[in-house]
């Protein structure tokens, strides 16, 4: 309602029941209520038996905690974080639930004592919901962030900072910045089937191939447990600094490149998405233009990579046909199943992509994570061709 509408008065809709939502804003309304947890920035939402739900991480921090390497974290420098907190909001009408998802975390355990009746077991969350929860992107980049040193276990090496890795950096936009941690739904080396996970790569200090990459589970299953998977060492595993690289220096795309940057236009790098596929690194990169005049980017290319092959197409269907045609075994392809199978494929993959984002932006994580899976069959089905 409107500053000094009278109709808040006069209106017949407004009952007994009705209610001023003062805060509006999902974040004002937990960190309001619940000012000693810190409440992460990226909230997601899910559907629940027909409703819009919210679900927000939180944590409980720390700078207390002995013999702990401190870390920035927004404004405070804390050296504890555990997610012990998950909190669900209706869209609709802001009914908020706080979940207890760390027993075993001593500072949210007093919380409970201090606040009974605030928080509730996680197993009293709907199942639907439960379904749902995924590993928090925030304490994932902290776990990286640590492990960038931490990896090394020999005290001499570490003494001497002989093998330091950095987070994985990337062209966004216009300048170089660090890769974020994303989701995929994949088959993980020594794993026997595809599940959710929080994915990121490292490179070595002031390197820029890939030596590693870091992921956590998110299904209920294996959730929040970290796997480190190492590059081998004697064989050069591209980076995405280095895929970008390839990118300005392959004359087709330079040319376009050049061509959509010139006065009135600026071209956008998105984010890149290294997806491990068996023992193999699959790179995706979107490229989007947008006029001078209009704040609506428009997706123009798409580029993938994989070794020592790119290509670039409009659509994803049409770089990945390009790339596995460009691949050592295209021949063989070719010749047993001819090209309108490639690109049956290749069309089929396109589907399942486009099908993952329309699931992502009606927050259908579950559905948006089968498309996913398919999506990766069909690209391994495709590599095995």
């Amino acid at each position: 309602v409107a500053n000094h509408d009278i109709n808040i008065l006069i209106s017949g809709n407004i009952t007994s029941k009705s209610r001023i939502l003062y805060k509006r804003n999902i974040l004002d309304m937990a960190r309001t209520l619940t000012p000693f947890l810190l409440i992460d920035d990226d909230p997601y939402l899910v559907i629940s038996k027909g409703r819009l739900v919210w679900m927000i991480d939180a944590y409980t921090v720390s700078d207390r905690y002995p013999y702990s390497t401190p870390v920035e974290f927004g404004d405070d420098r804390i050296n504890y974080i555990r997610n012990s907190v998950k909190i669900t909001i209706d869209a609709y009408n802001g009914d908020m639930h706080y979940y207890l998802a760390d027993p075993a975390d001593p500072i949210a355990g007093l919380y409970s004592k201090i606040f009974p009746g605030l928080f509730s077991g996680l197993n009293s969350m709907p199942e639907d919901l439960r379904e749902h929860v995924r590993y928090p992107g925030t304490l994932f980049d902290i776990q990286a962030a640590m492990l960038r040193t931490f990896h090394m276990k020999d005290p001499n090496v570490l003494y001497n900072n002989e093998d330091a890795w950095e987070i994985a950096r990337q062209v966004y936009d216009k300048s170089e910045s660090l890769m974020s941690s994303y989701y995929l739904i994949t088959t993980l080396p020594g794993k026997k089937q595809s599940d959710f996970n929080l994915i990121l790569p490292f490179t070595p200090l002031k390197k820029n191939n890939m030596i590693a990459f870091m992921s956590a589970g998110c299904d209920a299953e294996r959730y929040g447990e970290l796997n480190l998977y190492l590059l081998p060492k004697d064989k050069l595993s591209y980076g995405p600094l280095q895929i970008e690289a390839r990118i300005n220096q392959d004359p087709e795309l330079s040319k376009l490149l050049t061509l959509w940057g010139q006065k009135g236009s600026s071209v956008i790098r998105g984010n890149m998405m290294a997806i491990p596929i068996e023992e193999s690194l699959l790179f995706i990169e979107p490229l989007y233009l947008k006029s001078e005049t209009s704040e609506m980017p428009e997706l123009k290319l798409v580029i993938a990579a994989a070794g020592d092959h790119l290509c670039g197409d409009s659509t994803l269907d049409g770089a990945l046909e390009k790339l596995f045609e460009k691949m050592p075994f295209s021949a063989d392809i070719v010749s047993e199943i001819g090209k309108n199978e490639i690109r049956a494929l290749s069309e089929k993959a396109y589907r399942h992509f486009l099908n993952a984002e329309n699931h992502m932006r009606e927050g259908n994580w579950s559905a948006y994570g089968d498309e996913l899976r398919r999506l990766k069959e069909t690209l391994i089905q495709m590599k095995q061709q």
